[in-house]
């Protein structure tokens, strides 16, 4: 798309987090006809895989911080970096419709006297059916001339000359219309806005409710700010917006669909009528910059937020602005915990302790992409791989400093205590509670960097560290997503290991690893025993039967109370350790054992992030030994 002598003309596409519909816009310019442009794609703080599609196109990308971003403003910055004479103005998410799109476009600006033009717009089929008969009044099939009386355009789809804007930029203080402003000064001049129809792009809106009425109180604003709609002008837009519901309504019963599409033409209506009118009665909002974001950025990211027991459901957020220290993490994936399973039911005892409160976004074994990095981060970049540390500590305190965060009084629990987790499309972490995954480790496989690293810290404190210098006889009581780790480190250290579970079909994927057993008779035959279940029975017959001298490590939880006397502890000279999370020296450890061992068989279940009440069901039916769900689908 680009030469090393400047082009006539210079596509520039604004954008941010717009990876859905991108690549068909750019595939449609791929077959363009006209061959002389370049295109510049100008990025306002994407976080989802914008600037990849656009670099793997051949676009030059112009990158924009998301606080800095107006309509008026991006454009700016992108002609600044244009190399052509015409500049071609396109959405992201407007797919130009045949190959002669751009020829059709640029071609009336050859006329010295034109200075904009501006092209057809059709809906598309996920469009709101409303919508799509305002795209046919607004655009229709003749082309014209703009009167200087009703002036119009529109920048999801124009082309202007860079000579005239080099005279008259767009305006960067409107929070939209700046098309309008742009072709009234120089109709004003004395120049022609030309309509060209067979420019005609297919324009994807598939917003939801709030984001549609966002979109015309913004625009409503701009309206009255640029003098094309003001106080009086309201109840003609009521009565437009009443006569075009009536029209839609016509339209709707002679496709024979008026009863499915009833309540979509009203609501948007309603949204559409109600948005305009609150724009145009609020414009002096206009300059407060806190209302920046949520006049420009109307996408959001799916979560799965739980507000108190029972009671879950898939949410849209916002999209953060990053503190210093702080990177926004795409997720890939999130495996599902039992802890997950506990903060849903209320059963956890942090939450009815009050340690923890609703609500919670669940989700802390994953793994991800760095999409954004807050201010003063210089060890760590976008497109780092990486996964998170579950507990995280102050950073300043003794505990902290010793890494054992655990300890710490102001500790957070990512997607537990105090901090949202993974179940979203991205997460919040501090910079320095984030690893890189190595090399040849894939995502799916670094979301269990988590329960390694719990695995391997409660080893170190059985006395485990690294191969064995004393080969151990060891049992591991359950074979689950721990108590498989812990079987694979032990063996893959040398130690003797036999794991117990009543479940056959998880002892076979054991098979090489350990020798396996389904009964617990022999228990008193190993020195040191890992406890993986939470069984409250299961840890009576250990402490009752285990050898004289052997170690107990309890990984399981939650136990619950129960008689017990210490006779059996110190007569049989046994030793009892608990260990619960792990700190960043673990999450090192981890992620360079993850590839010695055999992960194939936690692999075997995923489900998309919006399908995450059947991945808990499969939780539930034990099916599958890790289950975990796929926020990112395109990510390996």
């Amino acid at each position: 798309m680009t030469s090393h002598n400047p082009p006539e003309t210079s596509i520039i596409i604004r954008a941010f987090n717009e990876e859905r519909w991108l690549p068909e816009v750019l595939a449609a310019l791929d077959r363009q006809k006209y061959r002389d442009f370049e295109v510049l794609l100008v990025d306002s703080g994407s976080v989802d895989r914008t600037r990849d599609i656009a670099a793997a196109h051949g676009a030059r990308i112009v990158r924009l911080r998301s606080e800095d971003f107006t309509f008026g403003h991006s454009l700016n910055v992108g002609i600044r970096e244009a190399r052509g004479q015409f500049m071609a103005i396109v959405s992201a998410h407007a797919i130009p419709a045949d190959e002669h799109w751009l020829e059709k476009l640029v071609a009336p600006l050859r006329d010295a006297n034109t200075a904009m033009v501006y092209g057809g717009q059709r809906g598309h089929e996920i469009s709101k059916f409303a919508e799509c008969r305002d795209f046919e009044r607004m655009f229709p099939a003749v082309r014209h001339e703009v009167d200087p009386e009703r002036p119009f355009a529109n920048n999801a789809n124009s082309a202007v000359t860079r000579s005239l804007w080099e005279q008259h930029q767009f305006d960067e203080g409107l929070p939209g219309l700046e098309d309008i402003e742009w072709a009234k000064y120089w109709m004003k001049a004395g120049r022609k806005v030309i309509y060209e129809p067979e420019a005609c792009i297919i324009h994807v809106h598939n917003e939801t409710w709030p984001q549609v009425r966002r979109r015309y109180h913004r625009e409503g604003m701009a309206a009255r700010w640029v003098g094309i709609r003001i106080l009086r002008h309201i109840p003609g837009e009521v009565l437009r917006e009443c006569l075009w519901c009536v029209h839609d309504f016509w339209l709707a019963l002679r496709a024979g669909r008026v009863l499915a599409l009833a309540s979509q033409i009203l609501r948007f209506r309603y949204e559409k009528l109600r948005g305009t009118v609150g724009g145009i009665v609020d414009s002096r909002g206009i300059a407060n910059p806190a209302r920046r974001a949520e006049m420009f950025f109307q996408t959001g990211f799916p979560a799965v937020v739980v507000h108190g027991p029972h009671r879950a459901r898939l949410e849209e957020r916002a999209v953060p602005s990053l503190k210093p220290g702080e990177v926004l993490v795409r997720v890939s994936h999130v495996g599902i915990c039992g802890t997950d399973l506990e903060i849903l039911e209320g059963t956890l005892g942090y939450y009815r302790s009050g340690m923890a409160k609703y609500p919670i976004v669940p989700g802390h074994e994953s793994s991800g992409t760095i999409v954004a990095v807050g201010p003063r981060i210089t060890d760590i970049s976008e497109g780092d791989r990486v996964v998170v540390e579950c507990i995280q500590g102050c950073g300043v305190c003794p505990a902290c400093a010793r890494d054992e965060a655990i300890r710490c009084s102001e500790r957070r629990e990512v997607g537990v205590i105090g901090q949202d987790g993974a179940y979203a499309a991205y997460l919040v972490a501090r910079a320095r509670h984030v690893h890189r995954v190595p090399p040849g480790v894939t995502l799916a496989q670094a979301a269990l960097t988590e329960p390694l690293a719990v695995v391997l810290k409660g080893l170190r404190r059985l006395g485990a560290t690294g191969p064995a210098t004393t080969r151990r006889r060891c049992a591991v009581v359950g074979a689950g997503t721990i108590g498989q780790l812990t079987a694979r480190v032990l063996s893959l250290w040398g130690h003797a290991v036999t794991v117990i579970d009543q479940e056959r079909p998880r002892l076979a994927l054991l098979d090489g690893v350990a020798t396996t057993t389904t009964a617990l008779d022999n228990i008193g035959e190993f020195e040191w025993i890992v406890e993986a279940t939470g069984s409250q029975q299961v840890l009576k017959t250990l402490l009752e039967h285990s050898a004289t001298g052997a170690t107990l490590l309890l990984l399981g939880l939650p136990y619950s109370e129960q008689p017990f006397s210490f006779e059996s502890v110190v007569s049989f000279d046994r030793a009892i350790l608990g260990s619960v999370g792990s700190s960043g020296a673990d999450f090192k450890q981890a992620l360079a054992t993850l590839p010695l061992i055999d992960t194939t068989a936690f692999l075997q279940s995923a489900f998309p992030l919006s399908q995450f009440e059947k991945a808990w069901d499969e939780f539930r039916r034990r099916s599958a030994l890790k289950v975990m769900l796929q926020a990112d689908e395109g990510a390996a």
